[in-house]
């Protein structure tokens, strides 16, 4: 069980202590553990390069394709090891990735892929056809452009239709990564909202990696901040919205006022809790 910071919640998933290598020999993750409590929205935080799709690559097993591994440590779903299972399976077991960057068939329509986020379900036509209209309820611009190849729609609504097409596989967990990239600041609250929306509405569980700290916190129930491959802090997210350092190196506040990156950029052998 997970304390939330009002609440006591079930873990439905846990990464312990895991390292993951490239190649045989690029150690990017260096001992990351992590519990995400169901029913809720956990935030794995930082910069560019810090291991956060890394880590949820590993937890989707997708590290294979792009010759990486697990080699040390353990990933839990529902109390059962996950750590070798096809990419396949754990779709079965309702644990979906959404990808940056945004991946759709461009050759298709926007109702087609979200379509095939249904390949996998046996529970007829109806059920899909009932998610469909709940997908474009929560994204009524995709209804607006179903008809229209997906590779000629914009980025908001190529990221909508990439989350709309997890949804259609009726997923338990959705490991969503970096939903704000290359997002005009309007369309990144309005993705934030939906899957706020969403959370609370179907009870769907979210981990997301986020560089944008400011937004995801204000969304998230508990975050991590990764630095090179490691958990440098995590708690609640109203906690680390507060936190000074957390104001200062990620929010680019401090009590002072905003902080440039010339007055940050020995931030590393400042922080506190480095030292």
């Amino acid at each position: 069980m997970l304390d939330t910071g009002h609440e006591t919640t079930e873990t439905l998933l846990e990464v312990n202590n895991i390292e993951v290598i490239y190649n045989h020999v690029i150690l990017v993750l260096k001992g990351v553990s992590l519990k995400v409590p169901k029913g809720k929205i956990t935030a794995l935080l930082g910069g560019n390069g810090a291991g956060k799709t890394t880590t949820l690559k590993a937890i989707s097993n997708l590290l294979q394709s792009e010759r990486g591994e697990v080699t040390k440590g353990s990933i839990k779903y529902n109390s059962d090891r996950i750590d070798n299972m096809d990419p396949a399976d754990m779709v079965r077991r309702g644990v979906i990735q959404v990808m940056e960057g945004r991946h759709c068939f461009e050759h298709l329509t926007v109702e087609e892929n979200l379509l095939t986020g249904s390949y996998t379900r046996t529970d007829g036509k109806g059920a899909i056809d009932a998610d469909l209209q709940m997908v474009y309820d929560y994204f009524p611009r995709l209804k607006e452009r179903r008809k229209s190849q997906a590779g000629y729609t914009s980025g908001g609504e190529q990221q909508m239709c990439a989350i709309g097409r997890a949804l259609m596989s009726r997923p338990e967990t959705i490991l969503l990564d970096e939903p704000s990239m290359g997002l005009a600041p309007q369309l990144v609250e309005q993705i934030f909202e939906i899957v706020k929306s969403v959370n609370e509405n179907e009870g769907v569980t979210f981990l997301l990696a986020e560089q944008n700290t400011n937004v995801a916190l204000r969304y998230a129930h508990y975050g991590y901040i990764l630095e090179s491959g490691r958990v440098v802090m995590d708690g609640p997210a109203q906690e680390l919205r507060e936190n000074p350092d957390v104001k200062e190196f990620y929010l680019g506040m401090s009590d002072q006022g905003r902080k440039s990156f010339r007055d940050v950029r020995s931030y590393r052998r400042r922080k506190r809790w480095l030292s």
